[in-house]
């Protein structure tokens, strides 16, 4: 039975943890329990537009590092034929 207790209570924890949980607007903090649903859906949009943000521009940083790599190989790929053919016009001179 004591599981149970504890179940609960850990139950209300969590539940009053929720209904403490803050939101903070133009440097103002209120209560998250404050907010109607609309205002609720704005704030999981912003979370989630957050979230999406942070996780492009990690993207981001991969896609540029990937880049760099490309683009130098491809220099100096042009680099070593270039210098291929001088050193076979010599050659031939």
């Amino acid at each position: 039975m004591s599981s149970v207790r504890q179940k609960m209570a850990e139950t209300q924890k969590a539940q009053n943890k929720a209904e403490e949980q803050k939101v903070i607007i133009n440097e103002q903090e209120l209560p998250y329990s404050e907010l109607d649903d609309r205002q609720r859906y704005y704030h999981a949009q912003i979370l989630d537009l957050r979230k999406k943000h942070s996780q492009i521009s990690f993207e981001l940083d991969q896609v540029n590092a990937s880049l760099g790599v490309f683009e130098k190989l491809l220099i100096d790929s042009t680099q070593a034929k270039a210098e291929e053919v001088l050193a076979e016009e010599k050659e031939e001179a």
